[in-house]
Order: C-alpha cells, then structure tokens, then sequence
C-alpha cells in the first residue's frame, strides 16, 4: 500500500478545443500504477481514478461520500459545485445513506422500465412533431436547437407538469449553471429564479392537483415545499441537459457510422463511447480508505472520471472504437451503485426513439461541416455540442 506522500502529481487533464474526449492523459493515467494525484483549477487536490473496476469502488464504498459538506470536498470550478441542503434542499445526489434514500424510495416508482413504458406514446409524439416542423422549414437545421435539446425538454416538463411555455426559461437558466465560467452571482442567480418559479408552481399543484410528477409527490407527504422544489430543479437539470447532450452526440457519430443505424444496439454503446458526465462524480472520503492498493485519508478528495474508466481497455477491448456489437452494459455512464440515474430508463427510449425516427424521417441526414469544426462544449460540466448544423 502506497500513502498520499508517496504520489507524483499531475495537471488536471481538463478537455482542450482541439483536442479529443476524452483527453488523450486518460490512457497515460490508466498505466499508472495505483491512483494518481493531482491539482483541480481551484487549487484541490485530489485523487484522480481512471481505471473501471476502481472507478465502481470508489462510487459504492460507504467510507466515500458524495456530500459536499464534509470537509475536502473537491470542486470542478472556482464558482459552482454540487450543491448542500443548505443551497438546494431536496438536492438528493449530494446526500448520503439513510438520507438519501428517502428521496430515492418515493422516487424510484415513477421511473421504472414499466412508467417509461407507457410514455413511448408521448415520447414518439415529441420526436415527431419536432421532426414535421424541421422539415417544413427547409433542407437544413441546427440539431441541438431544433431537435436534441427539445425532445428532453419538452418530455421532462410534460412529466413534472411544468408548462411547456416556459421550456426556454429553464433551458437558459441550466446553461448558467452548467457552464464551467459562470460565476457564483450567476450562479446564485439562476438558481433562486428556478426554486422561486417551481414555489409558485408547487402553490398551484397544491390547489389543482394534475396528472404530473409534481402533484403526485405532493400527495405523498413525503417532502417539505423547500426540498421538492429542489427535487424539482434537479430532475429539471437531470432530466433535459444530459439527454440533449446524448442525443445530439450520438447523432455525430451514428452520421458518421451510419452501418450501425437502425441497430437497437447502438445507445447502450453510445453512452459508453461519449460519456458525457464525466466531471459529475466528485467526492470526499469519510475515513481511511483504500482503493487500487492506495491509501487515501479521511478529508482527500477524490475524482472517479467516468470516460476514463468507459475507455478503460481492461473493460471494453479497443475502447476508442465505436462497436455497438460490444457487451457495454456495464459501463459507468449512469454511475453505479447508490447513486445511479435515476432516469437511466427514460433516457435511454428517448435516445432510441429520436434515432430510429430522425433517420428514418430523414435518410439523407448529414453533417453540414465536419466533425472537426463542430463546436463542442469544452467548457462545461457535461461534454455536448452547442450547435449542430445539418442538411438533408
């Protein structure tokens, strides 16, 4: 066993425009024996865990919390972070067990491989209204805007029973909180005006009750008002940015390998491949632990990069090569243990339903520049595209 004294630091390989993702020091980390010790912009020091097998201990050993109270807990910016109860309560990704657990056990029922079933029909709805109003505007279109970032949104709000006239509020006030650059006034900002919008909402569920997410938590008792506006703003969150992200990813690549098109296949291996939350599974230990042979103390942080450990070769042969006929079910896209999407069954129809509808609505899709010139976000908490132009 090595102790934190023994390690050599590294820079923090942050994504770089230009440059693949994920970054190329992945695989150089990887080759490293035991975890490697590095330096966050913000100055934190923490353990880096890049290897798949690691990455899954790390995020299911108790002694490892995901609460950003605890002293050391690290944090990706100088503004921003995962936020305490005391910020967002009700933000239940940064609770631990027993806590945490509660906000999942009422939660879990209304997103099960059977509700997400039954909102195919709305989902297939969405997709195709979005896909008619694409093609009525011409032979071109920018993806992101009139397609992967719609189709979550519009599925999310439908389901919390938020109206959806009020899609590009919440779509603009997640863009400053998942930018990497915001500061905390812009921060603070966009998230007083989401918890103050989803109060009123919550007022008006409280007096007309609907057929929505939000009504049927109420009818539980479960949450005080405080923490399901919070529980709100993160299935908000949750619920459109990462998927958008998915979706439009996804599209890149399956244009760009279209023999895997139509292949039900392909959205499993598409998490894995893209990874997108890879900086989202920060956390601190508890007490002593040991992890791939390294000691790490009580008060270190610790990040488990999630693209790592999906492009580890120990899991996956030939990571960096796209292969839909791969077994990829067990990779970390979702993260793993305690803390798993919650959503994971949701996101994964919409991706399989966007896909199998856009190309076959439209299968002469392609990229209108190339790949290299797409404008990918390198500055933000999860991977994505800002744009994605295309014709058909």
């Amino acid at each position: 066993m090595t102790t934190s004294a023994d390690a050599n630091m590294v820079t923090f390989p942050l994504r770089r425009p230009g440059q693949p993702f994920p970054p190329e020091e992945y695989a150089r980390l990887r080759e490293r024996k035991g975890l490697v010790r590095s330096t966050l912009p913000t100055g934190h020091v923490v353990w880096l865990v890049t290897r798949h097998e690691e990455v899954r201990a790390v995020l299911t050993d108790p002694r490892i919390s995901s609460n950003p109270m605890h002293p050391g807990f690290p944090r990706a910016a100088r503004t921003g972070g995962v936020p305490g109860q005391d910020e967002v309560p009700g933000w239940f990704v940064a609770l631990d067990p027993p806590e945490h657990g509660r906000f999942r056990k009422t939660l879990i029922p209304e997103f099960t491989v059977r509700r997400v079933r039954e909102m195919r029909p709305a989902v297939e709805e969405v997709v195709d209204r979005l896909i008619d109003a694409m093609l009525a505007a011409g032979n071109s279109a920018d993806l992101v805007e009139d397609f992967a970032l719609p189709v979550p949104s519009l599925v999310i709000s439908s389901l919390l029973g938020v109206p959806n006239v009020d899609r590009d509020f919440f779509e603009a006030k997640t863009r400053v909180l998942v930018t990497l650059s915001s500061t905390d006034e812009q921060r603070e900002k966009a998230t007083k005006e989401i918890l103050r919008y989803l109060g009123r909402l919550i007022t008006i569920k409280e007096r007309r009750p609907g057929d929505d997410l939000i009504s049927r938590l109420l009818a539980t008792g479960t949450f005080s008002r405080q923490e399901l506006s919070g529980v709100g703003m993160l299935l908000l969150i949750a619920g459109h940015e990462t998927t958008a992200n998915n979706i439009a990813l996804g599209a890149v690549t399956l244009m760009e390998n279209p023999q895997w098109i139509g292949d039900e296949r392909a959205v499993e291996e598409l998490l894995r491949y893209h990874s997108i939350a890879d900086l989202v599974a920060f956390r601190v230990a508890v007490e002593d632990v040991e992890i791939g042979g390294q000691l790490i103390k009580a008060g270190e942080g610790i990040v488990p990069l999630i693209a790592a450990a999906n492009h580890d070769g120990e899991a996956f042969g030939c990571p960096a090569h796209f292969d839909p006929g791969r077994s990829a079910r067990h990779h970390v896209a979702f993260g793993y243990g305690v803390h798993q999407c919650l959503g994971q069954n949701l996101v994964r129809i919409e991706m399989e339903i966007a896909y199998r509808k856009l190309f076959e609505r439209i299968p002469t899709l392609r990229l209108a520049r190339p790949e290299e010139e797409l404008p990918f976000k390198y500055n933000g908490v999860l991977f994505g595209l800002h744009a994605l132009p295309v014709t058909w």
